[in-house]
Order: C-alpha cells, then structure tokens, then sequence
C-alpha cells in the first residue's frame, strides 16, 4: 500500500506512539508485508527468529519490538507491539468507509458493461468496458476490474485476508488494507471468493478463467491464461505462474510458487513450490508418473503379505 504523499519518519512515528531511530524527516512511502516490501515501505516484525530477514530486506523502514543495530540506509520504529501499530496504521491510511448505495457513487464503469440486479459495488471500484456482472456478486471497495470480464453469481471480491495472530486472549485480525484487481478477459464462476491483498494486491491476470466455488488468499497472484476447476483452494501469497491448470479441490498452501505451464491433477495438494512444464498428482503433490507407480506397487501390497504369509506356514 503507497501512502498518498510521502510522510516523514517523525510522523509515522506520532502515529502510532513510537520511538524510532534514523532520521526524523527520514522518507517512508508506504507499508507492505515482507515478500512485496519496496524501497520506501514499512514492514513489521515482532519474532526474532525473523529480525534479520526484515532487517535486510527490501523496505526501508522497520517496525520492530526490540531496539537492534539499524542497517545503513534504514531506519526502525521502536514498538512493543509490533502487530497491532501495523494494524493501526492500515486504518489511518485505508479506513473502512461504510456504503450507502448499492453501487456507489464514487464507482466508475465503462461503456457497454452490464450490472444485474443485487449486485453491490463498493467505494472507488473501477470495472473496465463490455463487462458482465451477474446477480448478488459483492464487490468491495477499491477493486480494480478489466475490460471483458464476466462474473457469476455469488461472487464476493475483497473479502478480508484470512491472517491471525494467536493472542492468549484470542485470535487477534490483521487488517486487511490491499485490493484485488483483475485484468481482462477473466472469467470468475458462481460463489467464487477472492480475498484482497492485506497490504499490496491479489491479482489474476489476463485470460485466466475460475469455475465454481473458487477460494483465492490474500496477496496472491495468479498468471495469464491459467485454467482453475471447481472447489480449489488457494491460500495467502502464492505465486502462479502463466498457463498453469488446477483441476478440482486442488488446495495449495501459502508463500509456495507454481511455474508456467504446469498442470496439478485432481485433490492435489502442494505444499511446497513446484517446477512448471510437468504434471503433478498427489498429497503431497509430485510428478504424476511417479505418484502413479507408487499407487500401483501400494496395491500390490496385500498380495505380497498373502504370499509371505503362505510361506511362514
């Protein structure tokens, strides 16, 4: 998220009540978590186990919880809790802003694009020309659509992401402050789900067509011209690539990366990232030829107990 005018460290700072070490007029730009972090940004850590990656990673600005050596060219803002003034600024730089409107005023659509009856469109989305929007498709505020995009029924774009921390007193939220944005010629199936971005975007890129029921994480990517079946699960901050298929109730956990032109065959999980050109079966998801082999010397198994146990005899 890129804050409207560039603020200084001092203010940043006031804020959210923190101290800080650099320079006061120091520039900060925006705020990203770490794997979208820029020149400019703010990140925030609270672990030690993951002091030093923050420390050396692309933003410029550190919200930390413990006062350590800041690296050149940086600057730290000293919290006690890290999490929560994070979640403070995401609310002074993207507050929630209640509609009163089905589709609000502040919402621009492009020429030939056809609105169904129950749809809602939020504060300052864009959807581009020669859209259709089918009935009860919820769009939040901010989202960004293409030229030639069909959406089906039930759909809900920009629903918050699905990231927690675990407090003694709870599961403490954080906020989400990103968008979703999809490009053209994208077609989303009925009560598909596309979280936003917590601070940067969830995207979908060029040609790439959802079936039903498709759940998208917050922050994740997908390529162009990928080809997504029914009832796949995709979590927070995955990357896939262009061109990739996933056929159904593939789920995917997050930060994993999918290369181009791969193909994941059916309940097939990943949960590490895979090369693309290959096709994949399996929980844990391999190639498939493989898998196959496995599954088939797996049947053997009983024959091979019964011959044994016709020899112990």
């Amino acid at each position: 998220m890129k804050f409207p005018r560039t603020h200084s460290l001092k203010e940043i700072a006031n804020l959210i009540d923190a101290s800080y070490v650099g320079s006061e007029d120091f520039p900060v730009q925006g705020m990203n978590e770490i794997h979208v972090v820029e020149e400019g940004d703010i990140v925030f850590v609270d672990h030690p186990k993951y002091y030093e990656k923050a420390l050396q990673c692309a933003a410029t600005v550190v919200l930390i919880n413990k006062e350590v050596d800041c690296p050149d060219g940086k600057a730290l803002l000293i919290s006690d809790d890290p999490f929560r003034d994070f979640n403070r600024l995401s609310k002074h730089f993207r507050p929630f802003n209640s509609s009163l409107n089905a589709i609000a005023p502040t919402a621009s659509i492009g020429k030939n694009t056809v609105i169904q009856p129950n749809v809602f469109i939020g504060n300052n989305v864009v959807i581009g020309d020669d859209c259709v929007i089918h009935s009860n498709v919820s769009i939040y505020d901010n989202t960004i659509i293409g030229n030639r995009v069909s959406i089906h029924a039930g759909t809900v774009l920009g629903a918050d992401g699905f990231y927690y921390k675990n407090r003694p007193t709870g599961f403490d939220k954080l906020v989400s402050g990103g968008r979703v944005v999809i490009e053209d010629d994208v077609e989303l199936g009925a009560m598909c789900s596309i979280d936003k971005g917590v601070t940067a975007d969830t995207t979908i890129g060029s040609g790439s067509k959802l079936d039903n029921q498709v759940q998208v994480g917050h922050d994740t990517v997908i390529g162009k011209k990928c080809l997504i079946a029914a009832q796949c699960g995709i979590a927070g901050c995955v990357i896939i690539e262009d061109e990739v298929t996933l056929w159904g109730q593939v789920g995917i956990t997050s930060a994993v990366t999918i290369g181009a032109k791969a193909i994941l065959l059916a309940q097939s999980g990943v949960s590490k990232s895979l090369e693309g050109g290959q096709t994949y079966f399996g929980s844990p998801a391999e190639p498939a030829r493989e898998k196959m082999k496995q599954l088939a010397v797996l049947k053997q198994i009983p024959a091979i107990i019964k011959q044994l146990d016709k020899q112990l005899d």
